[in-house]
């Protein structure tokens, strides 16, 4: 990113509404700031309930503008394609302020955040064209066929661990089934979801059909949840917001939500796995992103004929894991997002010790030289993890694996199936038929077997149980921002 480019990106930011930039009603400003050195990015309106509602009637006056409403397929189509090639033209310096804001390593920024954003865009690009109704076949003297239609005005709240990500998953959807949207991402990551409302306009969306509205979720997101005029909520973060949208909807029109929450998945890795390849995919699975990922491999069940050795290879990798400046490029992972997010790590941690499991590295905050400014935390490794633990029941969102050992199929089942959360699983096997078993018995939207962290633009995310309903990417996506109408006609 030129120093330029750096400096436009981290001006005083504004929302974004109608298809311009705009000041808040209040004048309050948010301070943006970078995890890695605790200074201040920039700063960010302080939306609230007023500046949410006038971002949903630019929305709404949008959404019943035959500019937008009645655009042909191909053009659609052609418009997003093109929001997907903006962010490949503007990769690098996307992924530098991904990087600056969300403290995690620029590596990991340009390939796991910008290169899938970009591709979910070219991906619904294609199912525009591809969206059909059907004729169906009834009783009596009629044609009876369905329209597959716009669901509405989409409010889109989004978590830290991924912004730029997380709103590419919910606009493209969106917009490719010709809804409009007001995004309210996290107050403390917003930089780069403003950037993608500047790429929406310069790819041609007309105005009012993405809004960014910066600000807290009590104000902000509590008055998308609760507006009479917004049709869906997209969100994706914790479960306790979940419970307050839920109320929200009920209290007011009954819009319908998408929940993406959390997890507290189970990395299972049975004696015939390749173990040579299941010790790098379980490292990744609990350290990429700081371990602040939704997905992540937090429990790791190992079967008892290969714990130790397993424990032993994995404990000196993560031992010798480089923690440091997310710009430096051999750095392989940043800081914690925050100081909250420091201290709850740490309380975890403490738990962890205090009902007896066993630290065998980590632990504590990695404070070497320039990290003692950052939310810097070491790699960490629990052994003698029981399931009832908490370090073991509850999402942690850091770099903190708990180990557990089990002896049979049996009993991994009933360790990956004994908590609240079903997101993700993993099953490491040679044995083809225990591998289908399983994947039948674990309670959870993703199983992936002899790898972890498959991700595709066209595959289905989404959880089982307390980690939420509906499906971000794929075809599935497309279901929540439609709603089916049956015509008949009399002949």
């Amino acid at each position: 990113m030129s120093a330029e480019a750096q400096q436009a990106a981290l001006k005083p930011g504004k929302l974004w509404i109608d298809g311009k930039s705009a000041d808040c009603a209040s004048g309050r400003t948010i301070e943006v700031i970078n995890p890695a050195t605790r200074e201040v990015l920039a700063t960010v309106p302080r939306g609230d309930a007023e500046d949410v509602d006038r971002a949903v009637q630019a929305a709404r006056r949008a959404f019943e503008n035959p500019a937008w409403r009645d655009m042909d397929p191909s053009a659609r189509s052609k418009m997003l394609w093109r929001i997907g090639e903006l962010i490949e033209k503007n990769l690098d310096d996307l992924a530098r302020l991904e990087s600056l804001n969300a403290g995690k390593p620029l590596k990991s920024a340009r390939n796991g955040d910008m290169k899938p954003a970009a591709d979910i865009f070219y991906y619904y690009a294609g199912w525009v064209r591809a969206l059909h109704s059907e004729v169906i076949p009834v009783d009596g003297p009629f044609l009876n066929y369905t329209l597959r239609e716009p669901v509405g005005v989409v409010g889109m709240i989004t978590a830290w661990n991924y912004p730029m990500l997380l709103a590419a998953w919910k606009v493209a959807p969106a917009l490719a089934t010709g809804c409009t949207c007001v995004i309210k991402p996290s107050e403390m990551t917003p930089l780069t979801t403003l950037r993608l409302a500047e790429i929406c306009q310069e790819a041609g969306v007309p105005d009012g059909v993405v809004n960014v509205v910066t600000g807290y979720g009590p104000e902000a997101g509590e008055a998308l949840g609760r507006h009479m005029d917004v049709d869906k909520v997209a969100f994706t973060g914790s479960i306790r917001s979940a419970r307050a949208l839920l109320k929200a909807s009920g209290e007011s029109n009954l819009k319908r939500l998408s929940l993406e929450l959390g997890g507290k998945s189970p990395n299972v890795i049975f004696p015939d796995a390749d173990l040579d390849a299941a010790l790098p995919a379980a490292f990744w699975a609990i350290y990429a992103n700081k371990g602040e990922v939704c997905s992540a491999g937090s429990r790791l069940l190992l079967h008892e004929d290969v714990h130790d050795q397993f424990v032993e290879k994995l404990v000196e990798k993560a031992s010798k894991m480089r923690v440091g400046d997310p710009l430096d490029p051999k750095t392989e992972m940043g800081a914690q997002i925050s100081q909250t997010q420091l201290d709850r790590i740490l309380g975890y941690i403490q738990s962890g010790k205090d009902e007896g499991a066993k630290l065998l590295c980590g632990g504590a905050r990695d404070t070497d030289g320039v990290k003692s400014r950052g939310y810097f935390m070491k790699p960490t490794v629990f052994t003698g993890v029981k399931p009832e633990m908490k370090i073991a029941q509850e999402e942690i969102f850091g770099p903190v694996l708990s180990v557990m050992k089990f002896k049979d199929e049996e009993e991994a089942v009933a360790i990956s199936n004994g908590t609240i959360y079903g997101l993700v699983s993993a099953v490491w096997t040679r044995d083809v038929q225990r591998a289908h078993r399983l994947a039948r018995q674990i309670k959870a939207g993703v199983v992936w077997i002899n790898t972890y962290n498959g991700f595709d633009s066209a595959a289905p995310f989404g959880g089982y149980k307390q980690s939420g309903f509906g499906r971000e990417m794929g075809m599935h996506a497309l279901e929540s921002y439609t709603q089916v109408k049956a015509v008949w006609v009399a002949l």
